[in-house]
């Protein structure tokens, strides 16, 4: 993978956007930013829109739709309509179409479903956000799975169903052989190019955990370079599995710059496919 391919997209799941840290990812060539229609109380893209003001037209936006507010608690659908509101309610708030909209965690409501039921419901969306993208209120639209086991079987049960251009599925070192196996069969199943695999939560949550701050990984990295635990962890997750684009919140400036320094990185291929062999092997 050429360095050009590594890209961060700045996410907002638990980090308030600032105009302060979205005109410093700007210098920093960072122009993707991810979020999700239920961030922030449901107020995640109105607080993206008045941090970045004029400069919300020098990003892609990413975005997520499935779940919704019902009182004081969320509830997930596919339901056509569920979805498209959501997405008239995103361009509106906005105040420009997302370059790529996502189902967001389509498993949850595919999970108590038979198979078959669950196929068509999630054709059912994807035929959503197909026309949606049809009529220009987004470039493109995708699938973001924390879980991908019930879309998998939902898939193996039905044949006709439009197939998404983006995936995103979690990356890193914390994930387990099934969780790896999945999110790379997923890409197959789907048939996504390598430029439309994203990753997210690389560090599962925090970056302060001890095994990213004293494990050393150098192990995986080309010679005469000096990374963080940190930083050599970050540059992994695009490795497992393959993806071009990280999702990844941050607050600090400092920290983002540690980051975007990571993406520089070389890893040694035989070390990570080692790696790869030893997690997911039988026995």
């Amino acid at each position: 993978m050429r360095r050009a391919d590594r890209r961060i997209a700045l996410g907002f799941h638990r980090t308030r956007p600032s105009r302060q840290l979205l005109e410093h990812a700007l210098t920093l060539g960072i122009t993707d930013v991810d979020t999700a229609f239920n961030y922030q109380a449901f107020e995640g893209h109105r607080a993206l829109a008045k941090a970045a003001g004029d400069l919300i037209h020098e990003f892609a936006v990413s975005t997520k739709v499935g779940f919704f507010p019902v009182g004081n608690r969320n509830y997930h659908s596919l339901r056509r309509w569920n979805l498209r509101e959501a997405i008239e309610k995103t361009v509106c708030e906005l105040g420009v179409p997302p370059a790529v909209v996502f189902l967001h965690n389509p498993e949850e409501s595919l999970r108590p479903l038979h198979p078959a039921q669950a196929f068509d419901y999630f054709a059912d969306a994807c035929a959503e956000l197909d026309r949606a993208a049809d009529v220009g209120l987004c470039a493109a639209w995708g699938v973001a799975s924390w879980e991908p086991g019930p879309l998998i079987e939902a898939l193996q049960a039905g044949t006709a169903c439009l197939r998404p251009s983006t995936l995103m599925v979690r990356a890193g070192l914390s994930l387990d052989a099934e969780q790896l196996n999945a999110a790379e069969r997923l890409a197959t199943e789907f048939d996504i190019k390598p430029d439309g695999r994203w990753g997210m939560s690389p560090f599962a949550g925090s970056t302060s955990d001890e095994a990213w701050t004293t494990t050393d990984l150098s192990a995986f990295l080309a010679p005469e370079q000096d990374p963080t635990s940190v930083q050599a962890a970050f540059r992994l997750a695009f490795e497992l599995p393959h993806c071009t684009r990280l999702a990844v919140g941050s607050s600090n400036k400092r920290h983002l710059d540690e980051l975007y320094a990571a993406t520089q990185l070389e890893v040694i291929p035989g070390a990570v496919d080692k790696y790869r062999e030893l997690i997911t092997s039988p026995g």
